[in-house]
């Protein structure tokens, strides 16, 4: 069974050797299904937000997002550059208003936090991290029990570390899932 995806261009589906992670979003319409998928989880977040400023379907949110990458929209909301969003075709200037009014102060939240919110942001993002592993985990059919225990030994690993892996990318959705089949794949006889 195969599904189609539709992409932002900075996807590389030029090798077929190559193993692809996308964010997937999920729409649901009452004759159809869509699927958008997005190399970072912060692409996917942002099209989120996208989509709940009303007047803003999926195709215009993955328009603006093709035309100007993620930090460049994200800069163009803080610094109050509306021309920028406004030159995407099927975004005018009443539409620009509303995406301004309703996502400016998510984002200057997130840039100017301090350090408290970005220490904060890290543990969220850890917890969401480890939730996607238990999904991914339970769709390869391993034990729930096995593979909670697994997950509690990475999790005592992690809170163990004193660095900033979660900024230094060790601490991803790739990374841990590797790590959790490997310790699925070679103790089996440790949780038995």
């Amino acid at each position: 069974m195969g599904y189609e995806i539709q992409t932002l261009n900075n996807v590389d589906t030029d090798s077929n050797e190559k193993i692809i992670t996308l964010w997937i979003e999920h729409i649901r319409r009452e004759d159809s299904e869509f699927l958008f998928g997005f190399v970072q989880k912060e692409e996917r977040d942002f099209f989120r937000d996208l989509l709940k400023v009303r007047g803003i379907g999926p195709q215009i949110g993955m328009s603006l997002l093709n035309k100007y990458s993620i930090n460049e929209v994200k800069t163009s909301l803080i610094k109050q550059n509306k021309d920028l969003i406004s030159s995407v075709p099927g975004i005018g200037k009443k539409m620009t208003e509303r995406i301004f009014l309703e996502l400016k102060n998510k984002i200057s939240v997130i840039e100017e936090g301090s350090n408290k919110n970005v220490n904060q942001n890290d543990k969220e993002e850890v917890t969401f991290i480890f939730r996607d592993i238990d999904i991914a985990l339970r769709s390869l059919d391993y034990p729930i029990k096995d593979i909670k225990n697994t997950l509690n030994i990475i999790k005592s690993e992690f809170s163990k570390s004193k660095s900033t892996e979660l900024n230094e990318h060790k601490i991803n959705f790739e990374n841990i899932l590797k790590e959790a089949i490997s310790i699925l794949e070679n103790n089996d006889s440790k949780f038995g």
